[in-house]
């Protein structure tokens, strides 16, 4: 797997370093990684990194010749696995670490080295159903809607600040699995959008401070 960065962007054409996290197929990181070459785009992808060497997410990104970093947290202390993941992030020259279906609960310090910088996507319309089983508890609930929702990540789980959802019509018919394959459809196109806007003004910032 390849461990170096892109080179920079030419001088008033920079793009937003981003630093994806992923545990399985990353379809929202290919997702984020499509988006990001298309005409306009604020970002690019200059790191995936998984908790899981064996991630099919790993090999697409390998394909798609996007820098890889893979570190099983199996065996080590979840501080000492945050912290290498944390310097490998930085190594690449991240400016914003999104979470793509990152299967961790990140430590505290983790988050406070990228303050304001780490988002994440949840498959749910938060507040409602932080956590696990999101499809489940919203047809448990009788709800005519799910979605998903993009936010800041924080030491508390999903409490973050939201920047972006997009709801779902839940259908009689519907069970967990119809409802997350829907679910997922609005996932990819949502992240990319508010990746996108966030890095559009990140860049704007650091424009007017230069």
């Amino acid at each position: 797997m390849r461990a170096d960065a892109g080179g920079d962007a030419a001088p008033g054409s920079h793009k937003v370093k981003v630093a994806v996290l992923i545990s399985g197929s990353g379809t929202n990181m290919a997702a984020l990684l499509h988006a990001s070459r298309l005409p306009g785009a604020a970002y690019e992808i200059v790191l995936v990194a998984s908790n899981d060497p064996d991630a099919p997410g790993l090999r697409f990104a390998d394909g798609e010749d996007v820098p890889t970093f893979a570190l099983s947290h199996c065996g080590q202390e979840r501080a000492a696995h945050d912290a290498a993941m944390a310097a490998t992030i930085e190594r690449s020259g991240a400016e914003l670490v999104v979470l793509a279906g990152y299967m961790r609960i990140l430590t505290e310090a983790f988050v406070e080295r990228f303050p304001g910088r780490l988002i994440n996507i949840h498959p749910s319309l938060l507040p409602k159903y932080r956590g696990l089983h999101t499809h489940e508890r919203a047809l448990a609930a009788g709800d005519s809607e799910a979605g998903v929702s993009v936010h800041l990540v924080t030491a508390e789980l999903d409490a973050g600040e939201i920047l972006g959802c997009l709801k779902v019509r839940i259908l009689p018919e519907d069970t967990a699995d119809s409802l997350a394959a829907r679910v997922l459809i609005a996932e990819h196109q949502l992240y990319p959008h508010v990746v996108n806007r966030l890095a559009a003004r990140m860049r704007s910032g650091m424009a007017d401070k230069g």
